[in-house]
């Protein structure tokens, strides 16, 4: 089996979305584990909200302009079985959210 990092992209932050009650966060998390518990094993790591980032580069430090929210990592056999699994994700039901799948390469050190 493959890994695979799934990173949660929005126009709107991790700490905007989350910036709500309990009871809307509970109903919020409802599609969530929904998918959760449809993929079971090919869960390797839930992942978690991303919150405020910095770019570092050769010129010095900035705030990071990125757009990622979130992450999770599955396994699955083949970049068309990841992509599968996130068809219907409940991420997607977010105006202009997307969803980026990235294999994880085997380091042989």
């Amino acid at each position: 089996m493959k890994k695979f990092m799934v990173l949660y992209l929005a126009p709107v932050s991790a700490e905007v979305q989350m910036n709500v009650s309990p009871e809307e966060m509970t109903k919020g998390m409802e599609p969530w584990n929904v998918w959760y518990k449809k993929c079971g094993k090919a869960i390797v790591d839930m992942g978690a909200p991303l919150g405020m980032g910095t770019c570092l580069d050769k010129k010095g430090i900035s705030k990071s302009q990125s757009q990622i929210t979130g992450y999770t990592i599955v396994q699955a056999k083949d970049m068309d079985a990841a992509k599968a699994m996130l068809t219907d994700h409940p991420h997607l039901m977010m105006p202009k959210a997307s969803i980026e799948v990235l294999e994880i390469m085997p380091m042989n050190i």
